[in-house]
């Protein structure tokens, strides 16, 4: 018997998997998938959404998929694994996902030509909204985001033809902040940031009750409970999702009915540490050796970190942080 028919529920409520009927639509990400709907509607190009690992755009591309997917004159097609090595590579799996057949020796220039032929029929011709979502888009080599920019210049007088998103963590903006004529072309800039604390208690409820529970947190995890797991996972759904999984696997192997904070704490130190953090906890332990420091000299410059961030005006800032001595 699966551990979650033990605490009386049908489902797995904290699968790591992209679900979308487990889809919680937080604050952030109804913002998200509202914006990226009228987007694609409104045939407005290209979106890019961003966000740090976990915050739940893999599962945001999902939720997206299935609600354009049940749209007549939607074509929805999805890259998982944006890893090309060539120009003809990327083409030969666009033409692959939307069915456009080309010859086995067909070179760059022919799949880019059948490619725009397809685009012009289907979304000119056939009046179809023609989607191409891309995830992980961070690793995207530099010459796809090239073949892109032309494939977005494909237009009418009214909409473009091309409706493209672009799924990716934070290390993707200061990639396409710096090209000029790439950027100019985002019609949706969109970070998704982590839950608040008030949003993990209604997330934790919805998943039981997606489960086949009775939708209530306070059957299965107290509120002190609920704040340290938003404490220890910082908002990140990925997080929340793997500890709210080992919390509920704690009741069930110690027979136990109630995640309450010391269930919690329980689980959280039998975590295994990333590697970096045994070593620094190691580090800090071993008795310290005195070592003769050369004193910097005052004229040294002060090094500085650059760090990129979306403003209020949805453009690109630059923030010069001086490193702490």
């Amino acid at each position: 018997m699966s551990y979650y028919k033990v605490l009386g529920l049908n489902k797995e409520p904290f699968s790591t998997s992209p679900d979308p009927s487990f889809f919680f639509l937080s604050r952030e990400h109804k913002a998200a998938l509202c914006r990226l709907q009228i987007a694609v509607t409104l045939r407005r190009g290209l979106s890019v959404i961003l966000g740090d690992v976990g915050t739940g755009k893999t599962t945001l591309s999902r939720k997206l998929s299935r609600v354009l997917s049940n749209e007549d004159d939607v074509i929805f097609r999805m890259v998982l694994n944006p890893y090309f090595r060539t120009e003809q590579q990327f083409l030969s799996r666009i033409a692959k996902l939307f069915h456009i057949s080309v010859p086995p020796s067909a070179t760059a220039l022919d799949l880019i030509e059948a490619v725009e032929r397809y685009l012009f029929r289907a979304g000119v011709e056939e009046q179809k909204t023609v989607v191409l979502l891309i995830d992980e888009a961070q690793i995207l080599p530099k010459f796809v985001f090239e073949t892109l920019r032309i494939l977005l210049n494909y237009e009418t007088n009214e909409y473009k033809i091309l409706q493209l998103v672009l799924l990716g963590q934070m290390e993707l903006l200061p990639r396409i902040s710096g090209m000029a004529n790439f950027w100019d072309r985002i019609a949706l800039k969109y970070v998704i940031n982590p839950l608040g604390e008030d949003e993990i208690k209604r997330m934790i409820e919805f998943r039981l009750k997606q489960a086949g529970g009775n939708g209530t947190s306070g059957a299965l995890f107290t509120d002190e409970a609920i704040r340290r797991i938003w404490q220890h996972a910082g908002g990140y759904p990925r997080k929340l999702n793997l500890i709210c999984h080992d919390c509920l696997e704690y009741l069930v192997m110690y027979d136990k009915r109630l995640v309450d904070e010391d269930v919690v704490g329980q689980v959280i130190d039998a975590e295994v540490k990333p590697f970096s953090d045994v070593a620094v906890g190691s580090a800090a332990e071993a008795p310290a050796e005195e070592v003769d420091e050369e004193p910097v000299p005052e004229s040294h410059p002060e090094r500085k970190l650059q760090m990129f961030s979306l403003g209020p005006d949805n453009e690109p800032h630059t923030t010069l942080n001086e490193s702490q001595s």
